[in-house]
């Protein structure tokens, strides 16, 4: 029988990917967990499930037993300061990957971000340069798997915007905080801004993870991701959805934005200035649950919206 090993189980997308993993495999599942309190999915009274206490401060704790697995799948990040970030999404991830046996491991399905990727699907230089301590970890850790005896068998998985969560499993940022968001598409509707995006549903990334687990990878990089969106795009697709007519729309040019940055002495970082000047945060290929022969669960924004809970508006 297989084990799995899984970090970061106890977020948003982990909770998804285990959820899918019990409900389609016998696999031994090993779950490294701060505090199993966290965990909303069932898994009491599963024989194959061991839940293992601990964090990837002390992951030299499990050495031994990450030798015996067959599959690693890391979630678990770190959002914190400069060294906790660094610690976590470089020092003891590449210890953990350190403790696998080429041997006996078959594939490792590490989470990345696709922040750190340009639109051609290459590593984008100000990610390691100015990113913040999340994206510039990511980028230092990706650029040292080739030093590392199992970089054949690790698997990169770069989500880009990551929607999901319900009232069993935790919400990611962005799909916590839409309701809030939407509150101001009164007001945003009247300006037209240059920028695109990709997202996936924490689902479809799941669903990506378990066909993984039993296929092999189209390619070592794998950037998770819907059809292009728009920014304009996105405004017109929910203003038709709660119903809010667009009358006219004032282009928001670079220039117009910094001056209110300068009106309102808004605080801007390195990143944050590279990120409104590079805008389009795209790629040239992206993979969905349906790429894999899969149903995908969310596909577009009125997918987004209804998952959510949130009304759709009749005229």
């Amino acid at each position: 029988m297989k084990k799995i090993f899984l970090t970061g189980v106890s977020g948003c997308i982990g909770h998804y990917i285990a959820e899918i993993l019990l409900e389609n495999t016998d696999y031994e599942l090993y779950f490294l967990v701060r505090n199993p309190e966290k965990l909303k999915f069932t898994y009491q009274g599963r024989s194959n499930v061991h839940i293992l206490l601990g964090d990837m401060e002390n992951i030299g704790v499990y050495a031994d037993l990450l030798k015996t697995m067959n599959i690693a799948v890391l979630i678990a990040t770190s959002w914190g300061g400069e060294e906790e970030s660094y610690q976590i999404n470089v020092v003891k991830t590449l210890e953990l990957i350190s403790y696998l046996d080429a041997q006996i491991c078959e594939k490792v399905l590490y989470f990345s971000t696709a922040s750190i990727l340009n639109q051609n699907n290459q590593p984008l230089p100000e990610a390691g340069e100015i990113g913040t301590n999340y994206i510039r970890t990511k980028y230092i850790c990706y650029s040292k798997f080739t030093d590392l005896e199992i970089a054949d068998k690790i698997i990169t998985l770069y989500p880009t915007f990551v929607l999901g969560g319900d009232e069993n499993k935790p919400y990611s940022h962005i799909y916590g905080g839409l309701p809030d968001v939407l509150k101001y598409i009164g007001l945003v509707r009247w300006f037209q801004a240059d920028g695109s995006f990709h997202f996936i549903h924490a689902k479809d990334i799941a669903q990506v993870v378990n066909y993984l687990i039993e296929n092999p990878a189209p390619e070592s990089k794998i950037v998770l991701g819907n059809q292009r969106t728009t920014a304009n795009q996105a405004v017109e697709e929910i203003c038709t959805y709660l119903n809010k007519k667009i009358y006219f729309r004032i282009p928001l040019s670079l220039t117009i934005a910094n001056f209110f940055i300068k009106v309102f002495n808004l605080q801007m970082e390195p990143w944050d200035r590279f990120a409104m000047n590079y805008r389009h945060f795209t790629h040239i290929k992206t993979y969905t649950a349906a790429d894999f022969g899969l149903k995908n669960y969310c596909s577009t924004l009125d997918d987004v919206l209804a998952l959510r809970g949130i009304p759709r508006k009749k005229p």
